[in-house]
């Protein structure tokens, strides 16, 4: 379709990718529908996301609506006389009345091959699910949670050492490009929407923070896609209890790079080695060898750099 009448919703880093596509492609969406901005940093003054600064740098209408169940918000949508309404980690539920509006449907870009991790942590839950590979998917939006017809697919493979940030970050690029490359086919009707396979559906919940707590009665190798999946956010945690020799009270250590040791042998939680070589920790199967560590409002660190600050040999960690 020549010079499609699009209005893009998408809020973080991910979907600016998609956004940057497009404009790349000189298809310059009609308005721009993002997250209200949010309080950020230390002052948590507001800040805008990726997608309205980009918006704005290029001059596009930016609307940020707290919901789009409102009557107001419908009638202003429905007067840009959108082709297609494209989708990326909007953050907003959009209700039939919007998904009405486009005369040719509303477009998702997103992190998975679905029908596997519907939802809203599918790139943590790849990797938590030790999954080897995943990739995105464009999807024809219904009223359900990602459950709506696919029109087109892109398949990555998972590096065994790639944390979630790195796996975004890959996936965000190849969401634009498959966009991109599949944008005109869908709206002149090219490329028909193949219905997902629903009893092949799984499920990425949102994550919290608690999520992230080291429990080292599991598995190393579990533990170790822990760490992975949980950085950079929120990231992976543990306890160290007070020490009068460096501690008055318990410390919150986060943990952004491990990986999983054989053949140990302690009761989870004990820290069998720290020294030169890092640290090693028991776990419900094997060792987790800590080697990214960052205590509260320090700098992250080699293991072996703070296990010359803090002796833990021989502690139990919670």
């Amino acid at each position: 379709m020549k010079n499609p009448r699009v209005i893009f919703a998408g809020t973080p880093e991910f979907a600016l990718a998609s956004l940057s596509a497009l404009l790349d492609a000189g298809v310059v969406p009609v308005a721009v529908l993002t997250q209200p901005d949010r309080p950020a940093g230390r002052g948590k003054h507001l800040k805008a996301s990726p997608v309205k600064q980009c918006a704005a740098e290029h001059g596009i209408p930016v609307l940020q609506p707290l919901t789009l169940r409102d009557d107001e918000v419908v009638a202003e949508l429905t007067a840009l006389r959108p082709d297609s309404l494209i989708v990326a980690a909007y953050g907003l539920i959009l209700p039939q009345t919007v998904l009405d509006i486009p005369r040719h449907g509303c477009l998702n870009v997103h992190a998975s091959v679905l029908p596997r991790w519907r939802g809203a942590a599918p790139i943590q839950a790849a990797i938590l699910a030790g999954d080897e590979t995943t990739g995105v998917s464009l999807m024809s939006m219904t009223a359900g949670l990602d459950c709506g017809p696919v029109y087109a697919t892109a398949t990555l493979a998972i590096g065994q050492a790639e944390t979630a940030g790195e796996l975004h970050d890959r996936l965000a690029s190849l969401g634009g490009a498959t966009l991109l490359e599949n944008l005109d086919d869908i709206l002149d009707g090219r490329i028909a929407a193949v219905e997902q396979d629903e009893s092949a559906a799984t499920y990425a919940g949102k994550i919290g923070k608690q999520d992230a707590r080291i429990d080292w009665t599991a598995d190393a190798d579990d533990l170790a896609r822990r760490v992975r999946a949980y950085n950079p956010v929120p990231g992976a945690f543990f306890f160290v209890a007070a020490d009068d020799g460096y501690a008055s009270e318990a410390l919150r250590l986060k943990c952004w790079q491990a990986s999983a040791v054989a053949d140990v042998d302690a009761a989870p939680g004990t820290v069998v080695e720290s020294g030169r070589d890092g640290i090693v920790v028991a776990v419900g199967d094997g060792g987790l060898r800590l080697e990214e560590l960052q205590l509260p409002g320090k700098r992250r660190v080699q293991a072996r750099e703070l296990a010359a600050q803090l002796d833990l040999q021989g502690r139990v960690l919670s």
